[in-house]
């Protein structure tokens, strides 16, 4: 933070004067364009310096003179009048907050370009299928209000709630800092972590807050507001009766429609233009007034899109005296943006519940007694040790020292503490990790194991961040917050998974960004060359109906929606070009163990060579295997531990081809899998060769147990470990035409008698393969195949790396996420099956919407052409009309709602909405009534 001393002081420019209360009066309300500082960076320097350069703020990158050197020149000597110290925050922040309106790709991009202007942002996205946009911000070069107003002149206004600044009134405040009451809400704005601020009839101030800010963000907002207002800042949550960008548009093109109705009865009856003229003007104006602040805000931030487009329509038809298409255009121009909204916001409540987010805020119990640091404190060196740590005794303690009330906080996650208790309710997403101190309920764990009924949890259990609590509520005691957080970086790459955009998107945006171009230019051309004599409407209307809104949501919608239906099947999807591609597999090749079994073989029999202890031989084969994870191995350990033997000590255990080797007494001993015993020369006894032919007829497991060139044991595994669904698996895949192979490092006597049980044929079953057989087999089926590869993630990741789709299964606490293209739970193999159909699903989305929106645009840009119609209203109409259908042909793959359920309850909405308006707008502007209040909230405890 840095300490500036800011001298109010006369200036002269042009001889012309400033008075010295007005330039006082300027500073202290933010007006950037008259703000002029006189900074001491340097400590050296005194408040008696004569003569100081004037700082002016820089606001836009890539302008290298802000203020012209002229007039610089023309700043005269200051004479110092008086001086204040005041703090200027700075730092870089990371920040996010939901956006109102973001609908699709076009606006996304319009607003990162706008915001990609300013000097204090870097590193920005904006996500049209979560609508949010997270920045980093430096309050040195610009603030965050401005960020956001930027955006709320695009029509995007932060949504988020007002609180009100309890106890605070704007005509104190302006008499505190000596300004006026209509520069205080200026004067806020220039505060860090406010987004917008109103100051209503009755002086209230009402604030929008940046949400979950963190600590140092938080201090500095804080600091800033209790320094303005003389007291530490309260809030209540309230709800403002001020009209969001969104909400005037509505309510004009809601008011347009009597003064349409009027147009054209005064038409019937042969009303005098000039009145005619003057109804549609109002309409137009009331109407438009929000479409045509949007169009210029476009334009200052130099972007083309459909709210400049319709604009210029509906100016064109005004001045060609078509008043009723006007008013047309208005009116669906209104509609069909809410409507869209509406639809997008649907889709997105259907996309929820992935695992692909943590909640900013939790609730926090408030203790009634003071005593829990006090009894902590001797063991404070375990907040540094992971959450794991935290003893059971030490819990306790807490838990004797601390009497939890019915009070709660609702905080940032950054201020949430380990031993913190928190509330989760039903169906509240999960904030912390932690140990469930009271109630019961049940957890949703399909994200992370497929599991789809809720698993029962109750005290003492522990419950994961990022998961849903079905059913509640309970009370947690917090173990692990943010990044120490168990599925956290799970959590981290599902999120950007979803926020990648597929290349068919970034063809589809390079297409259009020709394409518009095209359309503002060829119109012309066409009006000049074909039409030279008519008037310029067929301008107007080849703008409107050429407008590629549709197009840049065929794409994002299906992605975003299937990544989160795939995402609450517990799978994990790198993006939505992996779910184009596994729509196009048709071979799939399968590793046996983990997927199709669970990796759990049994002891079958154990047959010792004569003349050898059989416990001894038992050890010795602990001995060899008690550093492995292969199946076989954990079912040998278990075997011993049930029959109380203990294991040997062998030295010197390394891998070799399809085993284990290492040195007992100087010998080398081996356990190898049966059917390479010639390559090692391994001399077989009667009884083991016998016990060999057996198994094999069986469709057991084996392998030999041998020291140097003899065999000492045989161990037969019995693969009854089949999961269910794995015949239906290989049933459904058939049907779908898609061919399956089994690659397994097991012999193929074993695998063969597998394949028989699942329904596969013998020639399908391959056996006795390494994991470097393996990548050479996928890769040959690759040439002539779209390939799959199936594993555990672990020991398959060469051969998932060289398929096509790389599928790694296990829970998401356990497989490696870098091996494969998708993660999916290995408890459900019918998944895969489910994961497929989904794909080709959204391909098919993807492609009918392709398909629709270039159609529908060719076909009326055909029309308009071939002067088929010349109604702007009829273009926008089915213009706005394909949007929506691309928005709901996507949405649906969420699988909540179908098209027409999701279009049924949006139509409500637009019933509701538009009451609701006119209420707000009459309370208002005519009744105004006292801000109803939520209880006090001490935003240390943010919003």
């Amino acid at each position: 933070m840095n300490i500036r001393i800011i001298f109010t002081a006369r200036l002269s420019f042009n001889h012309a004067s400033i008075d010295e209360e007005q330039y006082s009066r300027s500073i202290m309300a933010g007006k950037d364009e008259e703000e002029f500082f006189l900074s001491l960076e340097d400590e050296k320097q005194t408040p008696d310096a004569k003569k100081s350069k004037v700082k002016i703020p820089k606001l836009v990158k890539n302008k290298t003179k802000v203020v012209d050197e002229e007039l610089e020149k023309q700043i005269l000597d200051a004479e110092v009048l008086d001086d204040l110290v005041v703090e200027q925050p700075n730092g870089i922040f990371e920040v996010e907050w939901p956006l109102i309106g973001m609908d699709c790709p076009d606006c996304a991009g319009k607003a990162f370009n706008a915001l990609d202007h300013l000097m204090q942002t870097t590193e920005v996205k904006i996500s049209a299928t979560t609508g949010e946009v997270s920045l980093k911000v430096d309050l040195e070069h610009g603030l965050l209000s401005q960020v956001s107003s930027v955006l709320k002149s695009l029509g995007h206004p932060p949504d988020v709630s007002f609180y009100q600044l309890s106890g605070v009134n704007a005509r104190v405040v302006a008499k505190r800092n000596k300004i006026e009451v209509k520069e205080v809400e200026k004067l806020l704005l220039r505060q860090p972590g406010v987004l917008d601020v109103e100051v209503n009839r009755d002086n209230e101030i009402l604030v929008q807050l940046l949400p979950a800010p963190n600590k140092k963000m938080l201090d500095l907002r804080d600091k800033s507001l209790e320094r303005i207002t003389g007291t530490k800042p309260v809030f209540s949550e309230v709800s403002s009766t001020r009209l969001r960008p969104d909400q005037w548009r509505l309510f004009g093109g809601a008011l347009s429609v009597p003064l349409l109705i009027l147009i054209l009865i005064g038409e019937l009856l042969a009303i005098p233009p000039i009145v005619i003229g003057l109804i549609g003007s109002l309409g137009v104006l009331i109407g438009g007034l929000q479409m045509f602040h949007e169009a210029i805000a476009s334009l200052m931030s130099r972007q083309m899109g459909f709210q400049v487009l319709t604009s210029i329509a509906v100016i064109g038809a005004s001045v060609l005296g078509m008043w009723e298409e006007a008013l047309m255009v208005v009116i669906l121009v209104a509609v069909a943006s809410h409507l869209e909204s509406s639809a997008l916001e649907k889709a997105r409540d259907a996309m929820q519940g992935g695992l692909d987010r943590i909640p900013r805020t939790a609730r926090r119990m408030l203790s009634k007694t003071k005593k829990i640091k006090e009894a902590i404190k001797p063991n404070t060196f375990t907040l540094q040790m992971a959450p794991s740590t935290i003893s059971s005794s030490e819990s306790l303690l807490y838990n004797q020292h601390c009497e939890v009330s019915d009070e709660h906080e609702v905080i940032s996650l950054d201020l949430l503490e380990i031993r913190d208790i928190i509330e989760v309710r039903s169906g509240e997403l999960i904030p912390a990790d932690g140990k469930i101190t009271d109630g019961f309920g049940a957890l949703d764990k399909a994200p992370l194991t497929g599991e789809s009924a809720p698993v029962e949890v109750e005290l003492g259990d522990e419950i994961q961040a990022g998961l849903i609590l079905a059913r509640g509520p309970v009370l947690v005691e917090v173990t692990a917050v943010g990044d120490d957080t168990r599925l956290s970086g799970l959590i981290e790459a599902v999120h950007s998974f979803k926020e990648q955009k597929p290349e068919i998107q970034n063809l589809l945006e390079k297409f259009t960004a020709i394409w518009v171009p095209i359309v503002l230019f060829g119109a012309l051309a066409v009006w000049y060359f074909m039409f030279p004599s008519s008037d310029w409407k067929i301008i107007l209307l080849l703008w409107v109906v050429a407008c590629p809104c549709a197009l840049l949501l065929a794409a994002a919608m299906p992605h975003a929606a299937a990544l989160s239906r795939a995402s609450r099947m517990g799978a994990i999807v790198r993006g939505g070009d992996i779910l184009e591609r596994l729509s196009k597999v048709n071979h799939i090749l399968l590793d046996k163990t983990g997927t199709l079994t669970s990796g759990k073989p049994t002891i079958g029999d154990v047959t010792i060579a004569k003349g050898r202890q059989k416990k001894a031989t038992l050890g010795l084969a602990g001995g060899l295997e008690k550093r492995s994870s292969h199946p076989y191995a954990h079912a040998i350990l278990e075997y011993l531990k049930d029959q109380d033997i203990p294991v040997s000590q062998v030295t010197g255990i390394t891998d070799v081809e399809a085993g284990v080797k290492g040195l007992v007494s100087g010998k080398e001993v081996y356990f190898i899998r049966a059917d390479i015993a010639d390559k090692y020369k391994i001399s077989i006894g009667e009884e083991i060769s016998n016990a060999i032919t057996k198994a094999k007829k069986q469709g057991y497991g084996m392998s030999l147990l041998a020291r140097d060139d003899t065999a000492l044991a045989l161990f037969t595994f019995i693969h009854d470990d089949t999961r269910s669904g794995s015949k239906e698996l290989i049933h459904g895949f058939n049907k779908r035409s898609v061919s399956i192979e089994i690659l397994s490092g097991d012999q193929q006597s074993s695998v063969s008698s597998f394949a028989a049980q699942i329904g596969l044929p013998d020639q399908s079953a391959h056996g006795g393969l390494s994991p470097e057989q393996k990548v050479a087999w996928v890769e040959k089926r690759s040439q002539t195949h779209v390939t799959m590869m199936v594993g555990d993630g672990f020991n398959d990741s060469a051969a998932l790396a060289v398929a096509d789709v790389g599928i790694a299964v296990g829970t998401g606490e356990s497989v490696n996420m870098e091996a494969a293209d998708i993660m999916f739970p290995g408890d459900e193999p019918k998944m895969l099956l489910e994961l497929h159909d989904l794909s080709r699903k959204m391909n098919n989305a993807l492609i009918v919407n392709i398909a629709l929106s270039v159609i529908i645009t060719f076909t009326l840009v055909f029309a308009v052409v071939n002067g088929w119609y010349d109604e702007l209203w009829v273009g926008v109409l089915i213009h706005e009309a394909s949007v929506l259908l691309v928005i709901l042909n996507g949405a649906r793959l969420a699988g909540k709602q179908g098209m027409m359920s999701m279009l049924g309850s949006i139509m409500k909405t637009l019933w509701s909405d538009t009451v609701a308006v006119f209420l707000q707008f009459k309370q208002h502007y005519f009744t105004q009534p006292a801000a109803q209040k939520s209880p006090e909230i001490d935003l240390h405890a943010t919003s």
